[in-house]
């Protein structure tokens, strides 16, 4: 009886244990059919409700809206002078570095030199051609009352004759003398025209502000052997800035001249300008903006986008920042 009673409660236990077995699988499969109908029901969900953005952030940098020039000397040159140094304001034309020039200007003097003896020799031919023509006149004058006088008789052929070499005489000395002036005259000119070449020659030795602006940076030194392919200074011209971003290709289409945008300091909340798009690329392109890696290899194409900023924007040229544009106006 033991042991027929001890076989039965090892059954009972091994049908106990298979039955709680069957109960924990139906169980997981019946909540694995539950998980598996929610899963389609929001994929379902969030196919047929579209992403909705209101706004694209990308970073950017800040250029004068005639952007930053650098500029270069003419001819090269040692370093004699500097005019106008970094954060000051230059008009255009005003010289902002110059170059030893000591040869081109003694050249440029010399050419001035010999123009003040021109204008002598012209002023002394001048004053000739005024007393021969003064005498040519007399000439003619006398020449034809002979003429009337000869037909009554009251002076003699030779008189006459004598009249008439007389004035062809100062015409002649008249016309000498007209040619004289135009030669002088000549002259001056290609001695002007000397002055200017040794003027622009010295003029290349100075480094001019192309427009109103602003000097940012200066290169060079005084004393310093500059090439022409040595950059001197960069140059802000006058004018609005401008935030320049490029946009990944995903939204590229969204983006629209007359979109507003502003801009805020990497990574905060803080607004330091507003302003709208006024530029956007007629094609896409590979990344230039902060594309510091030249192994990188990612194939995202970009549109480059610039924003036009309102006065009294609170940022430094060359800043890095974010640019904010808002596709949707808030009501």
């Amino acid at each position: 009886m033991k042991k027929y009673s001890s076989h039965c409660q090892i059954v009972v236990m091994k049908t106990g244990i298979y039955t709680g077995s069957v109960l924990l699988l139906l169980s997981f499969f019946s909540c694995g059919g539950g998980n598996k109908n929610t899963i389609e029901e929001n994929r379902k969900d969030s196919l047929s409700k579209p992403i909705n953005i209101d706004q694209i952030v990308g970073v950017a940098t800040i250029e004068p809206k005639s952007h930053i020039v650098s500029l270069y000397a003419e001819t090269g040159g040692i370093i004699k002078k500097i005019d106008h140094d970094i954060n000051e304001d230059v008009k255009e034309n005003e010289v902002i570095v110059e170059l030893v020039s000591d040869v081109e200007q003694a050249q440029l003097e010399q050419a001035q030199s010999k123009l003040a003896t021109q204008e002598s020799m012209l002023a002394s031919a001048q004053a000739q051609l005024t007393s021969v023509s003064v005498k040519m006149e007399n000439a003619k004058v006398n020449f034809e009352r002979n003429q009337n006088l000869i037909k009554s008789g009251g002076i003699t052929q030779q008189v006459l004759d004598d009249s008439r070499f007389a004035y062809n005489s100062q015409h002649a000395d008249q016309a000498s003398s007209d040619a004289n002036v135009k030669q002088q005259e000549n002259k001056m000119k290609e001695l002007q025209a000397d002055i200017n070449y040794n003027q622009k020659i010295v003029d290349r030795k100075k480094i001019k502000a192309p427009v109103n602006g602003k000097v940012l940076s200066m290169d060079v030194k005084v004393g310093n052997n500059v090439s022409t392919t040595q950059s001197i200074c960069d140059f802000a011209p006058d004018g609005p800035l401008m935030a320049i971003t490029e946009v990944d290709e995903l939204f590229a289409d969204k983006i629209q001249n007359g979109m507003s945008a502003y801009i805020r300091p990497q990574g905060k909340q803080d607004t330091l300008a507003t302003g709208k798009i006024f530029l956007t690329s007629p094609y896409l392109r590979k990344k230039s903006l902060f594309s510091d890696d030249a192994a990188n290899m990612e194939d995202r194409r970009v549109r480059e986008v610039r924003v036009l900023l309102d006065e009294g924007a609170k940022t430094l040229i060359g800043s890095r920042v974010e640019c904010v544009i808002l596709l949707k106006t808030k009501q």
